[in-house]
């Protein structure tokens, strides 16, 4: 079994993903064999992780996962490898809206230490104070080590090793200001490595930054065991024969889930509708996942055999599912941002359109009562700037929000097709 270590922040946009990417490359180069997981419901940062390792990232989610499916997660993603590097979500002790789920409690779970990447960009000797805090705040974490980013010079790097040095923390080293590091936004959160030509590029910079200025033998020798885990409480398949949506529009799917189906003996097989492909014609579930399906609007409107073969599937009585951009496509017509309208599947009654002038977004606690083979209770998120309009018939999901206060209803089911905004990440705990 791996060692492990957890890569936090004090906040968002410290350069976690950036970091722990160059990170990740830089030990492999080494010849350490490393596997890494993301904090959280989030697919974007993950997919970076790959550019070094060239394997998938898992998910660990302590709002949504129960403390044992957790244990078990992180050591099936251990399995195999020296060392799992989980990248935190957003600062270390932010969570949900009910104060619960964040990276350490993760930490706390999975009793791993946690590395600090502190952004010094704007600071000098408060650093002590900022890490002395976040080190201090919780007996149950254990603050190991501290990088510095965005450091501005050599002479500033001194001054913020010294005001350090004082406190029982492995200062591990520091990375300069540098334009080639950065990884562009849009709508839901970081670009994703196929929409944004030099990713290869900044993961290359990462690791070269990351060899020559940090200690990665300290940084090893912090990491801990990850204990062995069998009661994993996997969801189980669709059907038996789950033909999934792959490409540009439908890049959002949790690895655990896909793993978990294929453990349970499930078939998988994948298409492109943005290449007018569809689904297997022995296929009896059809899952069409989240992403952006508002950026290839007309694409997606023309994919005339992809629209006949979904219409196929519909009517053998295959179990159709979607989420999110995957439920959009699934209704009448989808409006961009722009205003342009297009043509969807026609499967569902509702439309949707990019209209929202805030994110819609936070944990789902979940219940169904449809043809899902899951547990009637569910755990997911949602996140997304579309509304829907029109009928929608019966609802999928009944919802609460982490704290448990009443949102609306969610999503629609007609008969076999059904879907919501919901991204599923678990079954409930029981």
């Amino acid at each position: 079994m791996a060692n492990g270590l957890i890569i936090a922040a004090p906040s968002s946009g410290s350069g976690k993903t950036l970091i722990t990417m160059g990170l990740l490359g830089a030990l492999k180069n080494r010849g350490v064999s490393v596997a890494s997981a993301k904090t959280g419901p989030d697919y974007i940062d993950a997919s970076f992780h790959g550019l070094a390792t060239g394997k998938t990232a898992k998910n660990l989610d302590p709002w949504a996962m129960s403390s044992s499916q957790l244990r078990a997660r992180a050591a099936e993603a251990a399995t195999e490898c020296d060392l799992l590097l989980i990248e935190g979500v957003m600062g270390l002790f932010d969570g949900a809206v009910s104060g619960d789920g964040s990276t350490a409690d993760l930490a706390a779970t999975l009793n791993l230490p946690v590395i600090l990447v502190v952004d010094v960009g704007s600071m000098a000797q408060s650093i002590a104070a900022l890490v002395h805090g976040f080190s201090t705040l919780r007996a149950d974490i254990d603050v190991a080590g501290v990088i510095l980013n965005r450091v501005a010079s050599e002479r500033h790097e001194q001054m913020l090793k010294s005001a350090l040095k004082p406190l029982d923390i492995t200062y591990l080293g520091a990375l300069g200001r540098d334009d080639e590091l950065s990884i562009p936004s849009r709508h839901l959160g970081l670009t994703l490595p196929h929409d944004f030509h030099a990713a290869q590029a900044v993961a290359i910079a990462s690791i070269d930054r990351i060899e020559k200025q940090i200690d990665l033998d300290a940084l090893q020798s912090l990491a801990r065991p990850i204990a062995a885990s069998d009661a994993m409480h996997p969801l189980v398949p669709l059907g038996q024969k789950i033909a999934i949506a792959k490409d540009e529009a439908f890049a959002f799917i949790y690895p655990h889930i896909v793993n978990d189906w294929r453990a349970n003996g499930a078939e998988l097989t994948f298409f492109s509708p943005l290449a007018d492909g569809g689904p297997a014609n022995d296929a009896d579930a059809v899952f069409l996942p989240g992403g952006y399906p508002e950026l290839h609007g007309e694409k997606l409107a023309n994919a005339s055999n992809f629209s006949t073969m979904m219409g196929n599937a519909a009517g053998r009585g295959c179990l159709i599912y979607g989420e999110c951009g995957g439920y959009m496509v699934l209704g009448q017509a989808l409006t961009s941002k722009a205003g342009d309208t297009f043509k969807m599947l026609g499967l569902l009654p509702h439309s949707s359109a990019i209209d929202r002038p805030r994110r819609q977004l936070g944990y789902r606690q979940l219940t169904h009562n449809s043809p899902l083979p899951w547990p009637k209770n569910l755990r997911g998120h949602e996140f997304h700037y579309s509304s829907q309009s029109g009928d929608a018939a019966k609802h999928l999901f009944d919802a609460t929000d982490a704290q448990g206060e009443n949102l609306k209803t969610m999503g629609c089911v007609s008969q076999n097709i059904m879907g919501s905004y919901a991204h599923i990440i678990d079954q409930a705990a029981e």
